[in-house]
């Protein structure tokens, strides 16, 4: 039997960038957990301080793509006396597999945490066969 270790907590990665852009501030990755459920996966996406209105989920060519954007005008004025927390954009993407319904993916942004329902196709389902 395999023992449970503790994951340890990632520090905040910086996107790296393939190509230019045109916008002054820096993109994260967000931190992730999927969960396989009976009916499909859960994707659960850290973005804290983006606002529902400002997330973009879409798929192109089977690969799930999640941008988050940040109002920077909450942050102007400020004058940290001390941080840990990076400010700045999010996004990632995710390889999608066929067994995916992506005609019915589902996402809810609350608190800062963004939660993708990802629906097993139903010919991906498992399902009794009768036997005569």
């Amino acid at each position: 039997m395999a023992s449970r270790k503790e994951l340890q907590v990632a520090q905040k990665r910086e996107l790296e960038k393939k190509e230019e852009t045109t916008i002054p501030a820096r993109i994260f990755v967000p931190d992730a957990d999927i969960y396989e459920t009976k009916d499909g996966l859960n994707v659960v996406l850290e973005m804290p301080g983006v606002d529902k209105n400002s997330v973009d989920v879409r798929v192109e060519d089977d690969v799930l793509k999640v941008d988050g954007k940040l109002d920077f005008s909450k942050y102007r004025g400020l004058q940290p006396v001390y941080t840990e927390y990076n400010v700045g954009h999010f996004s990632r993407s995710f390889r999608l597999f066929g067994t995916i319904d992506q005609s019915k993916i589902a996402a809810e942004l609350k608190d800062g945490v963004l939660s993708l329902m990802l629906p097993l196709a139903e010919k991906a389902k498992p399902r009794a066969i009768q036997v005569n």
